[in-house]
């Protein structure tokens, strides 16, 4: 793997790896929920703004390409999440940038999933 490939990569696990980033639920839907994974409407909205909307169908790698790529070198189980990306609209992409600050609150929707709401805190060290 090239080192640019390789960096960028890094990146990306990084952005979705750190400690506190990954918030999943309220729920998990089984793949009969779900007849086409490619046809979902999602959206974002912090503090009641929308920030991104979207739907499923402009993944840049369809669900079954995911698994089965992902598949071909690691052992999935049921229940294993696949974080794969996220719409335009991200802060660090804005002009000018936009950042989330403690008190504000996000509100993820994915249609005939659920809706996580989450209040942005500080962060705390023990």
């Amino acid at each position: 793997m090239s080192r640019p490939a390789t960096t960028a990569r890094r990146t990306v696990d990084f952005s979705k790896g750190q400690d506190t980033y990954a918030p999943f639920g309220p729920c998990i839907v089984t793949a009969d929920e779900i007849p086409d994974p490619q046809t979902l409407d999602l959206w974002l909205t912090v503090n009641g703004v929308e920030k991104q909307r979207s739907n499923t169908r402009h993944m840049l790698f369809k669900v079954d390409e995911l698994i089965s790529d992902i598949s071909s070198g690691i052992t999935l189980e049921p229940g294993d999440i696949i974080a794969s990306g996220t719409p335009e609209g991200v802060g660090a992409g804005r002009t000018p940038q936009e950042w989330m600050w403690p008190g504000d609150v996000v509100i993820a929707c994915v249609e005939g999933i659920g809706t996580l709401r989450h209040p942005v805190v500080n962060a705390t060290s023990d």
